[in-house]
């Protein structure tokens, strides 16, 4: 018997083929099958792969391995991925045990009746295995093959196959759950005890490595293992990984946590041929150097998470939240990552390219300060990243002109997105509250959750510090200070040339009741760009003496009350 297949569904194509021979016995109490995704299916699992193989009675061994078979599959791809692999696996595995079992129980005919059971489950990038007895999965990867899976098996001398876990045997099923990365051009085998019990797993390399299709191989594994011992059934599937889809969260995640995290480098050093020359930042959870990429010849920036005591997850996770949200927002105004190749890391780092210019905050320690025209370039495309963040679910939650890059061909950055939510996962608890008190909106210090109206307070801090040339809307907050913010200094307060437009467009952006801001950044960018079409002359507006001249106002105030002492003073007897 030879199936073959080649299915592509949501960027992952796969070659598949499947050859089983009953060998010298009567009847082949081996099943094997393979599930391809549909395409509502895509984005959850794109593939399940099961081989199992009978015990106990001829009749009862062949009905258990295509109930465990078909089972597991039927029940994999009808619950949500949502739930994870594992447990959708753990839950197929147990309820084809719990079936297996009450029949062998209960009919006469089938007394006694279980299998082993081997699986593999391709979802996104992720492969995950799901295995119990000693049918096997094997990994062929750059040539070098790998068992993946423990046999369950006494192991004593002339014992060998006797299982000690297996499907159906049972009420209760210990499965053994492997998780790795698909790398490209991976390639699977899930075999019965027929073929690796009759083939040593150099022979079985040797096979595999010759890449061959996924059928043709399939077929030689089998006819070879029978050739060579004829007393039992043989059964293979090869799998062959042609294309993989775009990186997911959790394939992100999994990559990452398979890496170590070492104590960072100083300049000088070359780590995985990126050779670290300039010291960028030296903070108190990461270090970034300007280095040399050998390979790409290229310039690019690296950030180092530095090992803390207790907190190695969730640097991990701040970094993983950083290379997946550059790695997926499309925008000319958002920083990209660079994704080197898994076989080159050996540690946990976060590459980006190197930019060639100077921070926003640095600019604005220089005189003189923007033009309007130059100061509404930025705030433009500061706005359109922001959407772009948004539209994508992000919310960056520390915009600052520290984490605004201006390259010197006139380009702009939104950089540093460590901290960064990502309102689609659950990302658990953060190194500490994220943010800079200046720029955060007040409702973060009473204990609400960063959102969009959030993000666009810092903008707007952000950018009437661009065009004040460094002033605060509200002042600078120290640490540990509560502020209570009453209302932002008037943009002409600092800038008189400035039209009164844009003063109230600023001052929206930075109110204090989050209702009266801007409903989304794309709103505030609209408004940036037509603003002066609705504008009327600074002269024509009835500004109040407060805000155009706070000290004349408190002279005014002063002198007013310096009469009314002198006419109560006129009075007394």
């Amino acid at each position: 018997m030879q199936v073959a297949d080649q299915s592509q569904t949501s960027g992952l194509s796969v070659g598949v083929g499947h050859a089983s021979q009953r060998g010298g016995r009567e009847d082949n109490q081996d099943y094997a099958a393979c599930h391809l995704g549909a395409p509502r299916q895509q984005l959850t699992i794109s593939l399940v792969a099961a081989l199992a193989d009978g015990m106990g009675g001829a009749k009862g061994g062949r009905v258990a391995a295509e109930l465990a078979v078909r089972g597991f599959i039927e029940a994999c791809v009808g619950q949500p991925a949502s739930i994870g692999i594992a447990r959708v696996g753990a839950r197929a595995a147990n309820a084809v045990n719990r079936w297996i079992h009450t029949i062998g129980r209960s009919d006469p005919g089938l007394n006694g009746m279980a299998c082993t059971l081997s699986a593999l489950v391709l979802c996104g990038r992720s492969t995950h295995l799901v295995h119990v007895g000693d049918s096997r999965v094997y990994r062929l990867r750059d040539g070098a093959i790998t068992l993946l899976t423990t046999d369950h098996t006494l192991g004593a001398p002339g014992t060998t196959h006797a299982l000690t876990r297996a499907v159906g045997a049972q009420h209760e099923l210990r499965i053994d759950h492997i998780k790795e990365t698909a790398h490209l051009h991976d390639r699977y085998l899930l075999c019965s005890d027929g073929v690796h019990g009759a083939l040593s797993q150099r022979e079985i390399h040797a096979l595999l490595a010759r890449r061959a299709s996924p059928e043709e191989t399939a077929q030689q594994l089998v006819e070879q293992s029978v050739a060579r011992s004829e007393s039992d059934n043989a059964t293979a599937i090869v799998l062959d990984i042609l294309a993989l889809p775009e990186t997911q969260f959790a394939d992100l995640e999994l990559a990452l946590s398979e890496l170590p995290l070492r104590a960072a480098p100083a300049a000088g050093d070359v780590v995985d041929d990126y050779a670290l020359g300039e010291l960028l930042a030296d903070g108190e959870y990461t270090r970034v150097f300007r280095a040399t990429d050998r390979v790409a010849a290229r310039e690019v920036v690296i950030k180092f998470p530095k090992p803390r005591p207790g907190l190695e997850a969730l640097l991990r996770t701040a970094l993983l939240r950083e290379t997946w949200i550059a790695g997926h927002v499309r925008s000319p105004f958002v920083t990209e990552t660079l994704e080197p190749p898994r076989e080159r890391r050996t540690c946990l780092y976060g590459v980006t390219p190197f930019y060639d210019g100077e921070t926003l905050e640095r600019r604005l320690a220089r005189r003189p300060p923007f033009t309007l025209a130059g100061g509404l370039e930025i705030a433009g495309k500061l706005t359109k990243a922001l959407a772009a963040l948004h539209r994508a679910g992000i919310i960056h939650r520390d915009i600052k002109p520290e984490n605004i890059l201006l390259e010197r061909d006139g380009g702009l950055k939104l950089i540093d997105l460590g901290v960064a939510r990502l309102t689609q996962f659950d990302e658990g608890e953060a190194l500490e509250r994220p943010g800079t008190r200046s720029y955060m909106a007040p409702e973060l210090f009473a204990g609400s959750q960063a959102d969009e109206s959030a993000d666009i307070f810092a903008l707007g801090v952000t950018i009437y510090r661009t065009f004040t040339g460094g002033a605060y809307p509200y002042g600078e907050i120290e640490a540990f200070a509560q502020p209570r913010l009453g209302r932002p200094v008037p943009l002409a307060r600092h800038r008189p040339d400035l039209p009164a437009w844009l003063d109230r467009s600023i001052a929206r952006a930075v109110a204090v009741d989050p209702r009266e801001r801007y409903a989304d950044a794309i709103e505030f960018a609209f408004e940036l760009e037509h603003g002066s079409l609705r504008a009327v002359p600074r002269s024509m507006e009835r500004v109040p003496l407060y805000d155009r001249n706070p000290v004349r106002f408190w002279q005014g105030v002063a002198a007013l009350l310096f009469c009314a002492l002198l006419v109560a003073l006129a009075h007394l007897p």
